[in-house]
């Protein structure tokens, strides 16, 4: 396959993935009939295991006639009154493991303090979609937890009432005991899970569940049902894993994407101390499975990063990557002085910048970003007795067991892996090469054996956020209201076709009625290096264009700036076209937004006086469903080194499960963006990534850390996630900010680029 062709088809796989994450279908329930939603199961010692699964043949093939084979729990009652949460998703720093937990508790009325909740292995045909990204996992599992908490706590109260001889309406719940309200007496969950095993199961669909006024336990603040382990250094991660004769390996590949290998010292590798082997891999051609390069084996992590130090290859680098930055940079200053026919075109635009008050232009413009989470990949993979058994801390293992299936040519029931925690991810772990490559190495290795990424592995073979250039004109009327809106988008693509992920426009937060007369174009540049999703895709940078440039509007229109994005809130929005009623909790909602915007300028002091020197800066997006707006108050001496003062958060994503855990992802989702925003940029030359280590890529440290103050408005939508809106407001807010205090507006990001710093 040519060269490019296979990196536009890793593009459109991307995509695709993307694509998936972010589109909240219909609870996995809602497809189920009651029968198959949910089956009852005695465990040994007559606990109470309430079990789901997907509504397919092959699942109720695999699961019919027994009681123990793939079917795995979401709720487990033991006879001690203990109460097991298995958590199907990811735990990767959000706190979904405990929220999962939470939830099902809350319906459940178990005690929490006996609730336990551990991570439920990788098999999709039991628990359907096991990923984590785009802020999906308490969207996609709100109904399906909450369901399997009421059901539970339904049949253990109808079993009391059995054995009570009483009516079911007559029983309350509560931590974990049931009592009859008329004669005060009492017994634990525990004590009748055996019975209730042997009851029939309840319609899970009507069954019903609480109110927000009737939570007892969401909301509240909750420590992490890990951080003791997290905190005492216990074996969680992936990079933990230790299996008995484990082997472990490194894998370089050619730092420019698409190199092949034509030699190397192999010879001499394989002779150094600690090492047991050394070879090539062809790979599948693709960033997304195995690129080509050479694995080396060793008896320990340090022989196999020694070995690698001293490892020579020559590249073929004919079908490689030869990108430039810097020449893309001059190419898109050259495209914007061409618009080309537009994809968006509403109401008259030209007659509109006629007819205006003011116009402002101007162009803004992104870097290219790496994710670095805290832990490199890596992943544990064990070819033995025909089974490919792994560990890996991927945010999509689900995925990843298709695509080791698939690769391999293995069956189904052949592939096994295990889910670990990971050590961070902001959408690089969506991706499973990592995976991939263990599996690759491990069919050559008569033993387990660790692939370990070193730092500079992680910077060199990322899927980067991708940079982007924004060519804007905008107008406001002679009342000072926005009148004309236009954009000219100049962005990178795998295949010519389409912008690569993250590099186009945004929905959220750039919707196509943001004025009555809007005009968007796009131009494409080619670019090979691998890009994906980076927290909050596409918002992440597309409201640092939006909200500044609003900002700019505001200000040429003599406008204070909360006043003219409340009028742009409330400004009609087009219908949407024909197809389902969008998920209003997904969707920008003009008075969930107006409640945010009013209660962060009134929590940040908006309007009022500031000490001198000092500068207060608003914005606002809808991201994956979270409404929210942030402030920065700040300062900027002579020369250019920013303190921020304060930084203030306000969102509506419905109700909090997980108060403790909701404030923390709101505090590190503005701290990311302001490290981000301020002093983050990969630059590529010769197809190479010039950043090798943080050395290079200097993210935001503790003393540069401001206070971080959190606001929420509980509202009665269905839950969104945390993960990625509080990041995409932050950078407009700074630089609307930095103008308030200096005069002097920021247009490109990094601003350390125009001379600023923290």
């Amino acid at each position: 396959m040519a060269a490019a062709e296979t990196f536009a088809q890793y593009d459109t796989e991307i995509q695709a993935l993307i694509a998936e994450v972010e589109t909240i279908s219909s609870p996995i329930i809602s497809t189920m009939g009651r029968r198959s939603f949910i089956k009852l199961a005695g465990l040994a010692g007559g606990g109470l295991t309430l079990a789901f699964y997907l509504d397919t043949r092959s699942a109720r093939a695999e699961t019919s006639g027994s009681e123990t084979t793939t079917l795995n729990a979401f709720v487990r009652v033991a006879p001690d009154n203990t109460v097991t949460v298995f958590s199907k998703g990811p735990e990767i720093g959000q706190g979904i493991k405990t929220a999962f937990g939470l939830i099902i508790a809350e319906e459940l009325d178990a005690d929490w303090s006996t609730v336990k909740v551990d991570q439920a292995p990788i098999n999709p045909k039991v628990y359907g979609y096991q990923g984590a990204g785009g802020s999906t996992s308490i969207p996609r599992g709100w109904d399906q937890l909450r369901q399997a908490g009421a059901t539970a706590r339904a049949m253990l109260i109808a079993a009391a009432a059995k054995q009570w001889g009483v009516s079911e309406t007559e029983c309350t719940a509560a931590s974990s005991v049931i009592t009859h309200t008329s004669s005060g007496r009492k017994l634990t969950y525990g004590a009748v899970a055996k019975v209730a095993s042997a009851l029939p199961v309840p319609d899970a669909t009507k069954v019903p569940l609480k109110t927000r006024a009737q939570y007892k336990l969401l909301g509240k603040r909750f420590t992490g049902v890990d951080n003791q382990k997290v905190v005492t250094g216990k074996p969680l991660f992936g990079i933990d894993v230790q299996l008995p004769g484990m082997l472990y390996a490194s894998y370089t590949k050619c730092p420019a994407v698409g190199g092949k290998v034509k030699s190397a010292n192999l010879d001499e590798i394989k002779k150094m101390p600690g090492i047991v082997d050394a070879f090539t891999l062809e790979g599948t051609g693709t960033p997304l499975e195995v690129m080509p390069g050479v694995a080396i084996i060793a008896k320990s992590t340090w022989d196999a990063f020694r070995a690698k130090a001293a490892l020579k290859v020559e590249w073929d680098e004919s079908a490689a990557s030869k990108d430039s930055l810097t020449q893309a940079a001059a190419k898109a200053k050259e495209l914007s002085a061409a618009m080309p026919p537009p994809e968006i075109n509403v109401g008259d635009v030209d007659a509109a910048f006629a007819a205006a008050g003011k116009i402002v232009e101007a162009s803004y413009d992104y870097a290219m970003v790496s994710h670095q989470q805290l832990e490199p990949q890596n992943s544990t993979a064990w070819w033995h007795d025909g089974t490919m058994e792994m560990w890996t801390p991927s945010q999509q293992s689900d995925r990843g067991l298709a695509m080791i299936i698939k690769m391999l040519n293995l069956p189904e029931d052949k592939v096994v892996i295990h889910q670990t925690r990971a050590g961070g991810g902001f959408g690089r772990r969506l991706m499973n090469d990592y995976l991939c490559e263990a599996a690759a190495i491990a069919m050559k290795v008569k033993a387990p054996v660790k692939l370990q990424w070193k730092r500079e592995d992680d910077f060199a073979h990322d899927f980067f956020r991708v940079g982007g250039y924004h060519f804007l004109k905008g107008a406001v009327d002679k009342s000072g209201k926005l009148s004309a809106f236009q954009n000219h988008l100049v962005a990178f693509s795998a295949d010519g076709k389409r912008a690569v992920t993250g590099g186009s426009r945004s929905g959220n937060s750039f919707p196509t009625d943001i004025a009555p007369n809007v005009r968007y174009a796009m131009s494409l540049m080619p670019l090979m290096i691998p890009c994906g999703p980076w927290r909050a895709p596409t918002d992440n940078v597309q409201m640092f264009v939006v909200g500044s440039f609003l900002h700019e509007l505001s200000v040429a229109a003599g406008r204070d700036h909360v006043e003219f994005l409340l009028e742009w809130f409330n400004r009609p929005l087009t219908k949407p076209a024909q197809g389902p009623p969008p998920d209003l909790s997904r969707t920008y909602n003009p008075a969930r937004a107006a409640g945010v915007l009013k209660l962060v300028a009134e929590k940040s002091g908006w309007g009022k006086k500031l000490p001198a020197g000092r500068g207060l800066g608003i914005a606002f997006a809808c991201s994956y469903g979270g409404h929210i707006a942030e402030a920065v108050e700040l300062s900027v001496d002579a020369n250019k080194h920013i303190t921020v003062h304060k930084i203030t958060v306000v969102g509506d994503i419905g109700p909090i499960i997980n108060m403790s855990s909701a404030e923390n992802q709101a505090q590190g989702g503005a701290i990311d963006a302001l490290s981000t925003a301020v002093g983050l940029e990969v630059g590529v030359e010769e197809g190479r990534i010039q950043q090798s280590n943080f050395a290079e890529y200097p993210i935001l440290r503790m003393a540069s850390a401001p206070p971080v103050e959190v606001h929420f408005i509980q509202s009665d939508f269905r839950p969104a996630g945390l993960g990625e809106p509080c990041l995409p407001p932050l950078a407009a807010a700074l630089s609307n900010a930095i103008f308030a205090a200096t005069g002097d507006r920021v247009r490109t990001m990094p601003f350390k680029r125009a001379g600023y710093s923290i």
